[in-house]
């Protein structure tokens, strides 16, 4: 794929055209269409701006070239953080997102440009979510990226970032979509993940370099996840939440809509549960995901798999699979009586706290105890949430 390498000049347009006070997404499509580049649509008259269907106080503003000092300012940043522009007319821009009825003009993006042409699907969920809720998340996305999936969310706390450290510890391939600038990191504990993916995999986001993460960005942000995708992916959520609009979108757009069931008496599985109601796939495993995927797509997912076995040296996706649920018998014999009884106590859809772990577990010692968690999580088997809570791993 050969990109369409842009001069400064030719960028600082695009910069220029993108920060244009009231130039809406919609408006600024229309304006493309009709002048074919930013350069045309800066040389044009009041008359001819207000002609294809800006407002006066736009045409005003485009005609001034005021923005061209902020699209400076832009480039700049976007140099320092190693940051570049990806514009509609670009062939590195994801093929999917043009289809929709307002696709962003340019997007800003950091890492590894070659994904945006990989197969995605969207997975996305409430930022308060149960142990559950990330436990499905993060083996769900760890099992699609497997098979050959680039998964999309939004980096924020709860699902979406287990569902991304999901697909990295996989050593998969993941994108994530910001309601902020792409050198902005938010939530702020999500550094360390925003490096990996900057890195790893690929952080995109239609807002300018520097943007804050208001509110009113996340519904926006959440049209480019669907958008993007083949399908969403819902784990948990309310009613009305942000993943309840995300999904909306998906069907908007004639997206898949996934949704993993949860229990009826939660409120975060509303969410989902209403989704399958009125017609969602319900996903129990990362196969149900695949066999609604169009055709051509899951070609694709089995050409890039024989390469992936051909790489691996003979390794299938089911003797992988077979061989991480068989890990607990394997490891069964090495672990001690206490890890054992342990192990048996915890559960995958509800955390434990430590101190009701030394009431359950008896005739153990804290120390003890605290051994045999940490030999369980070097294995694989326990994770340990905030707050001294564990649960097992799916």
């Amino acid at each position: 794929m050969q990109a369409s390498v842009l001069s400064r000049d030719e960028e600082l347009y695009w910069l220029a055209l993108k920060l244009v006070p009231g130039l809406g997404t919609r408006t600024c499509g229309k304006l493309l269409e009709r002048f074919r580049t930013p350069q045309a649509i800066f040389r044009a008259s009041r008359t001819e701006l207000e002609s294809a269907g800006t407002s006066g106080a736009v045409g005003q503003s485009i005609a001034s070239g005021c923005t061209f000092e902020d699209a400076a300012e832009q480039h700049k940043r976007m140099a320092d953080c190693g940051a570049v522009v990806v514009t509609i007319s670009d062939p590195r821009y994801p093929p999917a997102l043009k289809t929709i009825f307002d696709p962003p003009i340019l997007l800003f993006a950091r890492g590894r440009l070659e994904l945006t042409q990989t197969p995605m699907l969207g997975v996305v969920g409430t930022r308060r979510a149960s142990p559950y809720g990330l436990a499905v998340a993060e083996r769900l996305s760890a099992d699609l990226a497997h098979a050959g999936l680039t998964i999309v969310s939004g980096m924020a706390r709860g699902v979406d970032s287990a569902a991304q450290k999901g697909a990295l510890g996989a050593g998969g391939d993941t994108v994530a979509v910001l309601g902020c600038g792409v050198d902005v990191v938010y939530p702020s504990e999500n550094r360390k993940l925003a490096a990996e993916l900057a890195q790893k995999g690929l952080i995109l986001s239609e807002f300018p370099m520097g943007s804050a993460a208001f509110p009113q960005n996340f519904p926006i942000r959440n049209r480019i996840i669907s958008g993007m995708s083949l399908g969403v992916l819902v784990v948990e959520g309310a009613q009305y939440s942000g993943s309840a609009i995300t999904a909306k979108l998906a069907m908007d757009q004639g997206r898949e809509v996934f949704a993993v069931p949860g229990n009826i008496t939660s409120k975060m599985s509303w969410g989902p549960n209403l989704l399958i109601k009125q017609g969602a796939k319900l996903v129990q495993d990362w196969n149900d995901v695949i066999v609604e995927l169009p055709p051509e797509s899951r070609r694709h997912l089995i050409d890039k798999g024989r390469q992936r076995i051909l790489a691996e040296g003979g390794e299938t996706l089911a003797a992988a699979e077979a061989s991480q649920s068989s890990l607990e018998a394997q490891l069964g014999p090495q672990m001690g009586p206490i890890a054992r009884k342990t192990l048996e106590s915890l559960r995958v859809d509800s955390a434990v706290h430590l101190d009701d772990l030394l009431e359950i577990v008896q005739d153990t010692s804290p120390s003890e105890l605290i051994a045999a968690l940490f030999e369980l999580e070097m294995q694989g088997l326990v994770k340990q949430l905030p707050g001294k809570n564990f649960v097992k791993v799916w």
